[in-house]
């Protein structure tokens, strides 16, 4: 496996972790903007993730679902980003 995609495997398995309560979401964030400045990925995905992420330490501030934010939505975009990110690295 490649060095990016061992690095999007860290980002995904901390999304879990995170969505399960496991681990602190602060320390999910962190990891995924350090690991996807990492990633050899066009700048839209780098603008997406950026938005995403920023909307869910804003959610943070909320207790887990408010009418402007859902954390459950955030992780899944967070997934699907991922997902995409994973068949981008996998084709190049």
């Amino acid at each position: 496996m490649s060095a990016a995609l061992e690095t999007l495997t860290r980002m995904t398995n901390a999304l879990a972790a995170c969505s399960q309560g496991a681990s602190p979401q602060q320390e999910m964030i962190q990891l995924w903007r350090s690991g996807a400045a990492s990633l050899a990925l066009p700048d839209k995905y780098g603008h997406v993730l950026g938005d995403l992420l920023d909307r869910l330490e804003a959610s943070a501030l909320f207790s887990g679902e408010s009418c402007s934010f859902s954390q459950k939505d955030l992780f899944d975009n967070l997934q699907l980003w991922a997902d995409k990110a994973r068949a981008k690295l996998s084709a190049q």
